[in-house]
């Protein structure tokens, strides 16, 4: 019997009809296929960019159509997950459509930080559908001294 490899390269020529139906009986599984792929909500993701402006790093999202108030920000000292939803004003039926990019529905982003950040120091200003997040850095060389009582 042929490796799967010696199949699928058809390495010898003397394959029969036989060993090459073998090479496309392939059986989806649980593991590699989702029969409700389509059925399944899907969760859009925000596009982002960070920027490093010195002691502040600089998180810029699209956020367009969505109300502040829909908008769920959770910062950590070096993660911030962003959650909200779109929703449509009117109701469309799909067979209505020429053409469907925008996005509808609820949406989600975690993203790891490249340094800790002064989660109480953090600010967050939406303007005309932009979304920015002025994160301090922790200073982390910055020394204090105490006063003993």
């Amino acid at each position: 019997m042929k490796s799967f490899f010696d199949k699928l390269t058809a390495s010898s020529n003397n394959n029969t009809e036989e060993e090459n139906d073998d090479i496309l009986d392939f059986e989806p599984t649980s593991e590699n296929f989702s029969p409700n792929l389509e059925e399944e909500e899907k969760e859009g993701e925000l596009a982002i960019d960070i920027s490093d402006e010195g002691d502040t790093l600089i998180l810029k999202t699209m956020v367009a159509g969505v109300n502040p108030e829909d908008l769920d920000i959770s910062i950590s000292r070096d993660s911030i997950t962003i959650r909200g939803s779109r929703h449509e004003e009117r109701e469309i039926s799909k067979d209505s459509y020429y053409k469907q990019e925008l996005y509808w529905g609820s949406f989600s982003r975690t993203i790891g930080l490249p340094t800790e950040i002064d989660i109480d120091n953090s600010v967050a200003i939406e303007k005309n559908g932009l979304l920015t997040l002025n994160l301090p850095k922790v200073d982390k060389e910055r020394k204090s001294s105490l006063k003993v009582k």
